[in-house]
């Protein structure tokens, strides 16, 4: 069972590098440390970022809504502002600790934009106030990576299941907010095949997803690839053999038949109507009334 810890933040957002061309943000936020999900790929596990057991204990950050509050007053540019990139802002635990929840009131008050990156249908729990946001702008994009609840399972245990984030994603597009998956990562030997990109693009479809990021392929380091190595070892016996005779030490690690299933989704996006990048952010430019 994941231990809990309240710890007090420094600073709450950060810029991020413009132009944002995969996610359209702004400003970036986290509010907890660590995560419940357990998905075997997260690449929040590598060293670089040190969180010593992202795993085993989330720390929430108590002070996150003053804070967030105080910061958003300074801010002079209203960007979109993203949650979920080092974590999942709906993890089991957001059910009674509402930080997201009340996070997300915040920026609906100060006007911000947001785009909201999760694995639950928690999200819905939100679902007046995302609507109160996308008078402005709010996108939800589900990271699905897999069409199949079974291997969805094995590879994110604590995670909702994709036909929940499915039902999620038409529950917002219904409401009128943007909505689209973030198809990464595509584990090589696992989830790389042309049914399962065509029945992700499929559903989305069905489900009024208006774009999706795709990535076919996953990245591996350090304490990230370790983790992972065990994890294959434990759910797919032998394949732990394929990746290090394919990648050896390598960072980037794309599907051998990446270029074939990037054809096959470009082929049925245009078919479907699905953007296959992130719908930007754009502000609405005041006008000023001519007396004349």
């Amino acid at each position: 069972m994941t231990r809990t810890r309240e710890i007090q933040a420094k600073v709450l957002l950060s810029h991020i590098r413009q132009p944002d061309t995969w996610f359209g943000l702004k400003y970036n936020m986290n509010l907890y440390r660590g995560c419940q999900h357990g998905c075997i790929y997260c690449d929040s596990r590598s060293e670089c970022y040190q969180i010593e057991d992202f795993d085993g204990e989330v720390l929430i950050k108590a002070n996150a809504i003053a804070l967030l509050r105080k910061e958003l007053a300074s801010k002079r540019v209203k960007g979109p502002i993203g949650l979920g990139s080092m974590n999942d802002s709906y993890m089991p635990l957001e059910r009674e600790v509402n930080l997201t929840g009340r996070a997300l009131r915040v920026i609906a008050e100060f006007g911000f934009p947001v785009h909201v990156m999760t694995k639950s249908d928690l999200v819905l729990r939100d679902l007046d106030t995302l609507c109160e946001i996308n008078a402005r702008f709010a996108a939800i994009s589900f990271t699905i990576t897999t069409a199949d609840d079974e291997l969805g399972r094995k590879l994110e245990p604590r995670a909702s299941l994709v036909s929940d984030r499915f039902r999620a994603m038409r529950v917002l597009a219904d409401h009128g907010i943007r909505t689209g998956i973030s198809m990464m990562p595509i584990l090589p030997f696992i989830e790389d095949t042309e049914e399962n990109i065509r029945q992700i693009v499929e559903k989305a479809h069905e489900n009024g997803a208006s774009y999706i990021i795709p990535w076919f392929g996953m990245s591996l380091r350090d304490r990230q690839r370790a983790y992972y190595y065990r994890k294959l070892d434990l759910l797919f016996p032998g394949l732990r053999q394929r990746y290090e005779q394919a990648y050896g030490h390598q960072y980037g690690c794309a599907a051998p038949n990446a270029d074939r299933l990037s054809s096959v989704f470009n082929k049925l996006c245009g078919q479907f109507g699905i953007a296959t990048r992130m719908v930007q952010y754009e502000p609405v430019k005041s006008t000023q009334m001519s007396f004349f």
